[in-house]
């Protein structure tokens, strides 16, 4: 009875313990080549999106020498920065979140996949 309720009290701790996906950088790479028809991660390139290099951590719309949309621009002047909060809600449906933004991708609909890009783009956001 005892280890069945501490088994319980353990379960329920690690749960709220860790309400992140756990993430996978090299199932994270293998999820980016969705990506890199327009985006580059571990150079600072721009193509026809923004270098993703560094990406951790910059205002939206901000990357130097890439053409952002109006509204890119006012979502990084409103204060979004990008993060794993801001980047796995704009993944997901990028229109959604910055509506009138020139990313055609229509999002990722899997949360693990999410998770793991964005563990992908932090070996290249250091």
């Amino acid at each position: 009875m005892r280890s069945t309720a501490l088994f319980i009290v353990l379960s329920a701790a690690t749960f709220f313990a860790s309400p992140t996906q756990a993430q996978d950088a090299a199932a994270g790479e293998k999820v980016f080549t969705k990506c890199k028809v327009c985006h580059i991660a571990d150079q600072d390139q721009n193509k026809v999106g923004p270098s993703l290099h560094g990406v951790i951590g910059r205002t939206a719309g901000t990357h130097p020498g890439f053409t952002y949309s109006t509204a890119m621009i006012e979502a990084g002047k409103s204060g979004i920065k990008w993060d794993e909060a801001t980047l796995t809600k704009y993944l997901h449906d990028p229109k959604a979140m910055v509506k009138g933004t020139k990313m055609a991708f229509p999002g990722l609909k899997n949360d693990q996949d999410i998770a793991n890009v964005i563990a992908y783009l932090k070996q290249f956001s250091k």
